[in-house]
């Protein structure tokens, strides 16, 4: 047999999978004279049977296996939320499916989306999954512009870039400042670089958006740095102003006194409700807005609502789905005002279980416009305006009917993470206020379950009627995800049965046990991250969360495309009339769902974003001020924070801990030294002080004043035993490298103090 063979070819890249290179190959192997003739036919026919890539011009990997580091382009999210990605060579995409890890080591790229590339370094897992950590997110972007803060300097100014996923810094020469002060939040384009090589290029600045003191700029930062689309093309807005809904028959429920319960800020009204008292039990009516009677298929409408997919919501401001012409007026329930909606007549038995439902394309007027806490103060005994005129005959059936429908849900038992949200309070100014924490009242939860009820109902009739679905999917916690929650809990002595299918209700069980425990805040944590990400899918996969077997979303078409589609859908299929979901949009309800489920992502990832610079300057005076916070993240770099009051996330770096040598623990979630055992976990609440704040990009740096805790009882015995399996947990000293958990550290890298453990000087 000739030499080399395609055995030895192929033992060799697997023993070697950095030497990609013919020339690598070559010289690992010891090849000479002929015998790289003979190499190179081996390696063409081992292409031309796909066991190799081609990933250079005289490079190659095998099929079954990434290189240890190369370019990945992410293409899919899979049902449970995860961003799948492949190895991209010269002739496409090649070898196996990749899930994004996270960013690798100090890598402060964003998360990618769906579509980006990114340079990469890929690892296996004893699962057979190999995952891919971001080193430098490559992006698309949609223009060359950058937003950023200027800085005046004696020959000009400086534009440098407030998003994180930016890494370019134009000069700006003062004929192009155009009106630009220092500290102003600009947006700026590169000039043609001509003959320049060398340094920051030249720019011109083309707007001024806000200035670095003005807290109501945090949100345009955010909308930018994610390419959240805001101005609306002048079609759309033309047609907006004229469209006229589709006439077509309409059942009237004008008699029938729907209301909108919302937020008491709230602009847009999707929903309203009634119920009645029956004889065996109980009529619910959920009337949503007939969007689909505005933005037809096809239409400038219809076109970038689908673009936008959702509307995006920050502390200070909206950006909709829809033009405000339609999304606060036309189609919103405005109270006394006449309006096409797309109704359903829920019928409960009195045990709160769905007898039957029918959907109806209607017109109505809404009777009163509530807030959730005028609704809950009436019923509290406390009716004022006019909460208290429809008290007996509105308010009353509403919480009758509630009540009952309670009783079902708690059977069902959905998953109880139940977690507070905060809001963030500005005056006239724009300036914030404070921070409070949004009270959960049995409104929010009333008209929570009846949204559930409507959306349960959309997904049942159209299954029913063998229609085309875009359902809202939670796929059960993957195996995975399981074993890792199972190793946590080992770790705390605590116990869960792996093998069998994951429930809603040991879950709740647990959450039940625990409360009040100082173990509460982290196995909270725990459960949450156990969880797969909801999202569109044309498959039904069922929504664990809510323990539902089918859902789709229906009842807030004004906000989401995804219930305009579904809208249509049951427009359709009920025969309503001509505008509703076309063959052609059927077909592509696939690719439909998964770009929604990415613009949804790419919303949260603003929020977030503009959420934490908000806290940020909201804190930028209380420097050198001591919080309570809970830890929320642990990774080998250091431990993430929360600020109790504001919530806010900070980043305490593992250097700055102590002198000890710390030990990152992935299955107990925490770091502990070496030496004395003392730990920091996932969870537990600790002191600390803040020691530096970035407004411009919402990073809290945080200096650690609680001392770490003892282990805690079986903790000790649990690390031997999954030291012994998993080859041992890793040390650091003054931080540490490798793939960290998803998130980063929201402050620029100039904040972190030096690798040595000794603090730095100021």
């Amino acid at each position: 047999m000739s030499f080399p063979n395609r055995q030895t070819v192929l033992d060799f890249l697997k023993e070697n999978p950095a030497a990609t290179s013919k020339a690598d190959i070559a010289k690992g192997l010891k090849v000479k004279g002929r015998e790289r003739a003979i190499l190179r036919e081996v390696l063409e026919e081992l292409e031309r049977e796909g066991k190799l890539e081609r990933t250079g011009k005289r490079s190659f990997a095998q099929t079954d296996r990434p290189p240890p580091t190369g370019l990945v382009e992410f293409t899919r999210l899979t049902r449970e939320g995860d961003l799948i990605g492949q190895c991209v060579g010269d002739n496409g995409l090649f070898g196996p499916e990749l899930i994004y890890g996270g960013p690798s080591g100090k890598s402060r790229s964003r998360a990618p989306a769906k579509g980006d590339r990114a340079m990469c370094k890929i690892a296996g897992r004893d699962d057979g999954e190999w995952r891919a950590y971001v080193v430098t997110l490559l992006e698309k972007r949609v223009s060359d512009r950058i937003v950023g803060l200027y800085n005046k300097t004696p020959h000009g100014g400086r534009v440098s870039p407030a998003s994180r996923k930016e890494r370019r810094e134009l000069l700006i020469q003062e004929s192009d400042r155009k009106g630009a002060g220092d500290g102003d939040l600009v947006v700026a384009e590169p000039k043609p670089q001509g003959r320049r090589q060398y340094g920051p290029a030249l720019g011109v600045i083309t707007e001024v958006i806000g200035h670095i003191t003005d807290a109501r700029s945090a949100s345009l930062i955010a909308i930018h740095a994610n390419d959240i689309p805001v101005e609306f093309p002048d079609a759309v807005i033309e047609e907006a102003k004229s469209k006229q809904p589709a006439d077509v028959k309409r059942t009237d429920l004008t008699r029938v006194p729907l209301i909108t319960i919302d937020p008491h800020d709230a602009r847009d009204h999707d929903d309203a409700v009634y119920a009645e008292e029956l004889e065996d039990g109980w009529k619910v009516i959920v009337a949503i807005a007939d969007v689909s009677a505005y933005v037809t298929e096809g239409s400038a409408l219809d076109k970038e609502a689908e673009k936008r997919g959702n509307s995006t919501y920050f502390p200070d401001r909206v950006v909709p789905m829809l033009p405000f012409e339609l999304s606060a007026e036309a189609c919103s329930l405005k109270e006394g005002e006449l309006r096409p909606c797309l109704a359903v007549e829920l019928i409960f038995g009195k045990d709160g279980h769905k007898k039957s439902h029918r959907f109806l394309r209607a017109t109505m007027r809404s009777a009163a416009k509530l807030a959730y806490e005028e609704a809950q103060a009436a019923i509290d005994g406390k009716p004022g305006g006019k909460a208290g005129d429809i008290l007996e005959t509105v308010l009353k059936p509403l919480w009758g009917a509630y009540a009952a429908v309670a009783k079902a849900r708690d059977k069902r038992s959905p998953l109880d993470l139940d977690l507070p949200e905060r809001r963030i309070q500005f005056d006239a100014s724009g300036e914030i206020t404070g921070i409070t924490t949004k009270e959960r009242l049995e409104a929010h939860r009333l008209i929570e379950e009846f949204m559930i009820q409507a959306n349960v109902a959309a997904a049942e009739t159209l299954e029913q009627k063998k229609s085309p679905v875009v359902y809202r999917v939670h796929d059960t916690p993957s195996d995975a995800k399981i074993a890792a929650f199972a190793e946590f809990l080992q770790t705390l002595d605590m116990k869960w049965v792996i093998g069998e299918r994951p429930q809603t209700h040991k879950f709740n069980k647990l959450l039940a046990e625990i409360r009040g425990g100082d173990y509460e805040g982290m196995i909270q944590q725990m459960v949450l991250r156990s969880q797969a990400q909801a999202i569109y899918s044309e498959e039904n996969l069922g929504h664990f969360g809510l323990n539902l077997e089918r859902y789709s979303h229906f009842t807030s078409p004004i906000r989401r495309y995804a219930d305009l589609v579904v809208h249509r859908a049951l427009i359709t299929a009920h025969g309503f009339g001509p505008d509703g979901l076309s063959e052609r949009s059927a077909a592509r309800l696939e690719e439909i769902a998964e770009h929604i489920s990415t613009t949804e992502r790419r919303s949260m990832a603003a929020e977030r974003d503009a959420t934490d610079r908000y806290l940020a300057i909201f804190l930028a005076d209380r420097v050198g001020a001591e919080f309570e916070g809970r830890i929320t993240g642990v990774t080998p770099a250091g431990l993430f924070v929360a600020l109790a009051g504001s919530g806010a996330d900070g980043f305490v770096p593992i250097s700055s801990l102590s002198d000890e040598y710390w030990v990152h623990d992935t299955a107990a979630m925490a770091v502990y030294a070496r030496g004395s055992g003392k730990t920091f976990s996932l969870g537990q609440i600790v002191r600390v002080r803040l020691r530096e704040v970035t407004p411009l990009q919402g990073g809290l740096l945080l200096e650690m004043l609680s001392e770490p805790l003892p282990a805690p009882k079986g903790r000790h015995e649990a690390r031997k035993v999954l030291t012994r399996e998993s080859g041992g947990p890793r040390g650091y000293r003054g931080g540490g490298g490798g793939p960290p958990r998803r998130g980063k550290p929201k402050f620029d890298k100039r904040s972190l103090p030096p690798g040595s453990t000794k603090k730095k000087k100021r």
